[in-house]
C-alpha cells in the first residue's frame, strides 16, 4: 500500500450523486437539515441520514445541534474550494446536467461559493481588484497590496483585523466552474461579500440550497463603480 492522503476514499464520498448533491447545495454557506439536504438529494430521511453519517465520518460536514433540530454544514473552506474546483474540471470535460431552470443564468451571474463571491461578478471582481493593482497575483498566488488595504479601508471599511484567520490566508484563487477563471477566495472574499450584504447591495436568495446571489439596482451601480462592469 502506498503512503499518503487517501484520494479514493474522498473521491468515493463525493462521487455518489446524492452526496454530491448534498454537498452542492451547501455549497451556498448555510447550515441545513438532514430534511431539507433530502430534498436536495431526492433520497429518503432515512437514506440522506446514512449519507450524512458517511460525510461526516470522512470529515467533509460537521454538524451542529439547535434545540432538536440537526443542522449540517460543510467542515471548512478548503471542502468547498474542491467541490467548486471539480465543478470546473466537470464542466472543463464537458459533463454538464441536462436540466437547466430560470435561474441558471442568475445562478452564473452571482452565486455564493461557500462564503465569498463568484460567477461572473465574483470573476470581474478579481480582474479589476488586479488591474488597480489592489492585489496582484502569480499563478494561483495572491497578495493583498498596501494600496489594497488602503482601498478597502477607505471605500468598504473593512479592517486588516476582519482578514485576520488562524488557519486561512486572506486572498486565494478558486477556479470558478462556469467563468472557468478564478475568483477570489479567502478571509477578504468572505468579507468582501459580507459587506456588500450588510450595505444591503445584495442578498443570498432565501430558499434552501440556493446558491444565488441577488444585488439590488443599485448595489450593481455600487458594485460597477468600484470594480467596473455595466451598469
Amino acid at each position: 500500500m502506498k503512503a499518503g492522503p487517501d484520494i479514493a476514499m474522498v473521491a468515493s464520498l463525493v462521487g455518489d450523486p446524492a452526496r454530491a448533491n448534498m454537498l452542492t447545495a451547501l455549497l451556498s454557506g448555510r447550515a441545513l437539515t438532514a430534511s431539507e439536504l433530502s430534498q436536495e438529494a431526492g433520497v429518503t430521511p432515512q437514506t440522506a441520514s446514512s449519507h450524512l453519517s458517511k460525510l461526516e465520518s470522512g470529515g467533509l460536514i460537521e454538524q451542529e445541534k439547535q434545540g432538536r433540530h440537526r443542522y449540517y454544514r460543510l467542515a471548512d473552506p478548503d471542502v468547498g474550494g474542491v467541490l467548486e474546483g471539480l465543478a470546473a474540471l466537470a464542466a472543463r470535460a464537458g459533463h454538464m446536467r441536462v436540466r437547466t431552470g430560470p435561474k441558471d443564468p442568475a445562478l452564473r451571474r452571482a452565486r455564493v461559493c461557500y462564503d465569498h463571491l463568484a460567477g461572473d461578478l465574483g470573476v470581474q471582481m478579481l480582474d479589476s481588484l488586479r488591474q488597480q493593482k489592489l492585489v496582484r497575483q502569480h499563478k494561483h498566488d495572491i497578495e493583498l497590496t498596501a494600496e489594497g488595504e488602503r482601498f478597502l479601508e477607505s471605500t468598504l471599511q473593512i479592517g486588516a483585523d476582519a482578514l485576520t484567520h488562524p488557519r486561512r490566508p486572506v486572498c486565494k484563487a478558486c477556479l470558478d466552474w462556469s467563468e472557468r477563471r478564478h475568483h477570489l477566495a479567502g478571509t477578504l472574499g468572505a468579507a468582501l461579500l459580507q459587506r456588500f450584504t450588510e450595505l444591503k447591495w445584495a442578498a443570498r436568495d432565501p430558499t434552501p440550497g440556493s446558491r444565488v446571489v441577488q444585488f439590488t439596482r443599485q448595489g450593481e451601480k455600487r458594485f460597477a463603480a468600484l470594480f467596473g462592469g455595466d451598469e
